[in-house]
């Protein structure tokens, strides 16, 4: 109870307000008691339950492991062995599926790879397209190009201040060997 002024405990009135309030909190104390006890009992029961089929879990995470076998009788045995050859069956099925997904995905792939490859064919075909009328120019301008000799060089003798071809110039037969004479002062240079 809570301190009150005097005044308030002077009168009669006062009295039996009082007394309501301590029924009051005196009933619901006891209501408050016993809901608790009936939670607490309830989650002993519930912890009890748990607990319980825990081990029922467990016991059957064993079996179907192989474990603790010696237990179970023959109709039991064959219900754990149907169990499995489903679960054998579904897990194969999912593999399976996941398999062919697999290889679909890899086609694609490989379909897609095919396809750029092509492209990339077609490019390389139409540049050597493209540069096949520039190779022959190319050649044209090459054959004209003074870097290019057409006909092999001549030895030269050089004797005093005159050089000398020999060889044959031409491409008939029985001509003479031809002397060129070669002015001194380009003698210098080659010197």
């Amino acid at each position: 109870m809570g301190r009150g002024k005097l005044s308030e405990f002077s009168t009669d009135s006062c009295m039996e307000r009082i007394l309501e309030r301590h029924e009051r909190y005196s009933s619901a104390e006891g209501q408050l008691v016993a809901i608790d006890t009936i939670s607490q009992g309830s989650w002993t029961l519930e912890h009890a339950k748990l607990k319980a089929r825990i081990e029922v879990l467990q016991k059957n995470q064993r079996h179907y492991m192989g474990e603790d076998l010696d237990s179970l009788s023959l109709k039991e045995l064959q219900s754990l062995e149907t169990q499995l050859d489903s679960a054998l069956k579904n897990l194969r099925s999912r593999k399976n599926q996941m398999m062919f997904e697999s290889i679909s995905q890899i086609q694609k792939k490989d379909k897609a790879l095919q396809e750029q490859n092509n492209m990339l064919s077609k490019k390389v075909k139409n540049k050597e397209k493209e540069l096949a009328p520039l190779c022959p120019h190319e050649q044209q301008n090459q054959k004209s190009s003074p870097l290019v000799l057409q006909k092999p060089m001549q030895p030269f003798n050089v004797t005093g201040d005159v050089f000398q071809a020999v060889g044959n110039t031409g491409d008939h037969e029985g001509t003479n060997q031809t002397n060129t004479t070669i002015p001194s002062w380009m003698l210098s240079h080659i010197s």
